[in-house]
């Protein structure tokens, strides 16, 4: 009698079901568990104990955290105020394309800084399947306090146009990304370097030859408003030329103000040659005011805005203003968002990268509105 010879049978590979039966909650629960599901009601308990019997079973957990990762594919853009002006819709547009550009799509909602809205958003946005993260967005520069169910969550999230509460921004001559710094900077962010911005134009005005600069602001409460004034005064610090608070307005980002406070600069005893306004709007006031006192832009004042709206290359003459990076910040977002969710940015260990509070350059766009003035002061 010939000896048959046997296979050896291949242990049996452990299921979801398997795990359920031992940690003793229902298989849809050991997928919640181990699909990663954003917003999944599961106890912490419950979800250690889940994980922990999968991999004492030897169960795949890697490769099914990998497959929920590159599912997930929606981004929930969540943002105080979408407003006629063109900036919230820029940055919406640098989410979106960087976005589109790895498979992801951008639901974008307004809660008008109501907090029970901004709950109900996030409580039904957060049991999507396909839910990724989360970019946190504020119409003006500002801190921000994040809801609870974010600070909770173990989501991805980045704050755009905004910094957590608490988190000290560092501002100097190394303007860009501080690592960590501060306090609360939990979630990365990112917003305008304003006070490199106000400085840079001011500079500007100082290298063409102007000593007398007069600056048009903004509501003075606003952060935005508050570091394009400390850019303006230390250009004027670093040239050698004393603060005047006589050449300094606040006005309300209109142009209406732009030019009422521009002929009040220009009535001075000794009126500036030159004025840096914290928008364009205010700058295009500041315009009509020179026209009507006779002044020829830039031959007899110069002017510079801040933003580079659509508008100002239309002007007459076209405006020389300041970039505000809106697009870009919006793109970093999405970037950042996706990169840390689906952890293309972990090194080979698979930790990832420190928390970047990144403080984005806003640069100087020189058209024809600036000139030395006719009497070098």
């Amino acid at each position: 009698m010939s000896e048959q010879t046997s296979k050896p049978t291949r242990p049996r590979r452990a299921t979801m079901t398997d795990i359920a039966k031992l940690a003793g909650v229902s298989q849809s629960t050991v997928s919640l568990v181990i699909n990663h599901m954003s917003g999944a009601k599961v106890s912490r308990a419950t979800r250690e104990a889940v994980l922990r019997i999968a991999r004492e079973l030897g169960y795949p957990l890697e490769r099914h955290a990998h497959a929920a990762r590159e599912s997930r594919n929606l981004i929930l853009y969540l943002t105080d105020e979408l407003t006629t002006s063109p900036h919230a819709m820029q940055t919406i547009d640098g989410a979106k394309d960087a976005a589109w550009d790895q498979d992801c799509l951008v639901a974008v909602f307004a809660t008008r800084s109501d907090p029970e809205l901004e709950a109900a958003t996030l409580a039904r946005m957060l049991d999507h399947p396909a839910l990724l993260g989360v970019i946190y967005a504020t119409i003006f520069t500002r801190a921000a306090r994040l809801p609870p169910v974010l600070t909770r969550a173990a989501l991805p999230t980045v704050l755009l146009n905004c910094h957590e509460r608490g988190h000290e921004r560092a501002h100097g001559a190394a303007h860009g990304p501080a690592h960590g710094a501060g306090h609360g900077g939990r979630h990365p962010s990112v917003v305008p370097d304003e006070l490199a911005g106000g400085y840079a134009a001011t500079l500007h005005l100082i290298a063409t030859g102007h000593r007398r600069i007069g600056f048009i602001n903004g509501e003075g409460w606003l952060e935005a408003a508050g570091l394009r004034l400390k850019g303006y005064r230390e250009a004027l610090a670093s040239a050698g030329i004393a603060f005047d608070a006589a050449l300094v307005r606040e006005g309300d980002w209109q142009v209406s103000d732009g030019y009422r406070l521009a002929l009040d600069l220009l009535a001075l005893p000794d009126a500036p040659t030159a004025l840096f306004c914290a928008n364009d709007l205010m700058a295009i006031g500041a315009l009509d005011a020179a026209r009507e006192r006779k002044l020829s832009v830039p031959r007899d004042l110069s002017i510079v805005g801040y933003d580079d709206q659509d508008v100002a290359r239309y002007t007459h003459p076209p405006l020389s203003t300041v970039l505000l990076p809106n697009y870009d910040m919006g793109r970093w977002a999405a970037e950042t968002l996706i990169g840390r969710a689906r952890g293309s940015h972990a090194d080979a260990h698979g930790r990832q990268p420190d928390i970047v509070h990144l403080e984005m350059d806003c640069p100087l766009v020189t058209r024809d509105s600036v000139a030395p003035p006719r009497i070098r002061l």
